[in-house]
């Protein structure tokens, strides 16, 4: 029962009571019994009043309520005719605009805060209370195997990469601890900082995830550091050369005064050490053409026209070596802009690469394929040998300056590819294929 009914049952007790005692003085006082009856229904009257003026603001608390449940904070409770009554409507309609405000300023942030996420470029992870995902923004949605990711967990994100989970981003960010940034890498070698954190929502903490890709400012960084390096060697690197070239040169002068046996082997010693010297001017040449490469003179060129003529400069070198090589063609390929020159070196670099590496690998079957297919979106040109030498190499170091996996490699082969390809804004991948070979591919989009 509630207060309101238990308030007028009281009354209403109370005053049955006064009425039946009064009926006791019917006999002796019967002009005092009716007026006394009449002050107790005056009573009752006055009662039921007062308990309805008291019990009122409970209405307008009521209304409060729903009106808090229904979210309707723009609504306003009406005035009374109470002054006291008013003061507690006042402060409703007060409490009210607050959280009107408030709600307003929230909405206002909760857009702001949408509109940030989709537009920044790091990648923008939040979990629930459960650790599934449940907010990603645009930039995370394009990280392999996160485009349908909501509800589910990051482990069964990376399970669902089959193969290459263990070697996935996403089996890397889930295994970051609380609070910890690290720098991580891709199967496809581009690397990211990732970083875990959490925040507090209704009092129980949730993870989020933010992850900046950094390859290209990495990538940069690497090329200033490596043209500043080779810069300073080449420098003194020729000058040494240039003056030991003089100096041999001037010995050789000196070969007639010698006794002829001797002469002799002066000769042969001095010639020796003008061919190294001159092999030590090429090799720091090589390098100095990584950093004194000019920008790309674009002009349309077939793709399939300049394989064809690499494909002629290697082929006897493979037939000699037992090195199959295959060339599927692909007529229906437009012209692509490029700097021929470039593409060119670029292009017998990776198929010089490929025909050491089937060369150096233990597998019985050696052959090397080369592949131009035209895709949706542009053309593709795959590079694909049994050489299998990246099967163990983790996919960040491959372009890595002066790593190579060749013995008595110098490690500038690819770190020139990759000059030229992102001088030209052409995407590529070097990786193994899983299946005993290692394909690099190139799209000319």
């Amino acid at each position: 029962m509630s207060l309101r009914r238990r308030l007028y049952a009281y009354l209403i007790a109370a005053h049955l009571l006064f009425l039946a005692i009064t009926v006791l003085l019917f006999r002796t006082q019967p002009l005092l019994m009716l007026g006394l009856e009449a002050a107790v229904l005056l009573s009752l009257v006055l009662g039921i009043r007062l308990i309805r003026r008291a019990l009122e603001p409970l209405g307008y608390t009521r209304h409060f309520h729903d009106l808090l449940q229904d979210q309707h904070y723009a609504a306003r409770l009406q005035h009374s005719n109470d002054k006291e009554l008013n003061e507690l409507v006042q402060l409703f309609n007060t409490m009210l605009g607050a959280l009107y405000q408030e709600r307003l300023q929230i909405g206002e942030q909760q857009g702001f805060l949408d509109r940030l996420l989709e537009a920044t470029p790091s990648a923008v992870i939040v979990f629930d209370f459960d650790g599934r995902i449940s907010l990603l923004n645009a930039s995370a949605q394009a990280l392999p195997g996160l485009a349908d990711a909501r509800g589910k967990s990051l482990s069964a994100c990376a399970a669902s990469l089959g193969e290459q989970q263990h070697r996935s981003l996403l089996a890397q960010l889930d295994a970051l601890p609380l609070g910890d940034s690290q720098l991580l890498a891709d199967a496809d070698g581009r690397r990211y900082r990732g970083q875990r954190g959490q925040f507090y929502d209704r009092g129980f903490a949730r993870h989020f995830l933010l992850i900046e890709e950094l390859t290209e400012e990495l990538e940069s960084s690497e090329r200033a550091t490596y043209e500043k390096l080779i810069r300073v060697l080449a420098h003194e690197v020729n000058n040494t050369v240039a003056a030991t070239g003089s100096v041999l040169d001037s010995l050789l002068y000196y070969r007639s005064q010698l006794a002829e046996r001797d002469s002799e082997d002066f000769s042969t010693a001095i010639l020796a050490v003008q061919r190294r010297n001159a092999s030590l001017g090429e090799f720091i040449e090589r390098f100095t053409r990584v950093v004194k490469m000019p920008a790309p003179e674009l002009r349309p060129n077939a793709v399939r026209d300049l394989m064809d003529d690499i494909l002629y400069l290697y082929r006897e070198q493979c037939r000699s070596r037992g090195i199959s090589i295959a060339w599927e063609r692909c007529d229906d390929v437009p012209a692509i802009a490029m700097d021929r020159h470039l593409m060119e070196q670029a292009l017998l670099n990776v198929v010089k690469n490929a025909m050491e590496a089937v060369e150096m690998g233990a597998g019985a079957d050696k052959r090397i394929a080369l592949v131009l297919a035209r895709e949706e979106s542009g053309v593709r040109l795959s590079v694909i040998d049994s050489g299998n030498l990246l099967g163990e190499v983790p996919a960040h170091q491959l372009f890595t300056p002066f790593y190579t996996t060749k013995k008595g490699g110098q490690g500038i082969g690819l770190l020139f590819v990759r000059e030229v390809l992102n001088r030209h804004g052409f995407h590529y991948r070097l990786a193994a294929t899983g299946d005993g070979a290692t394909s690099f591919d190139i799209w000319f989009y």
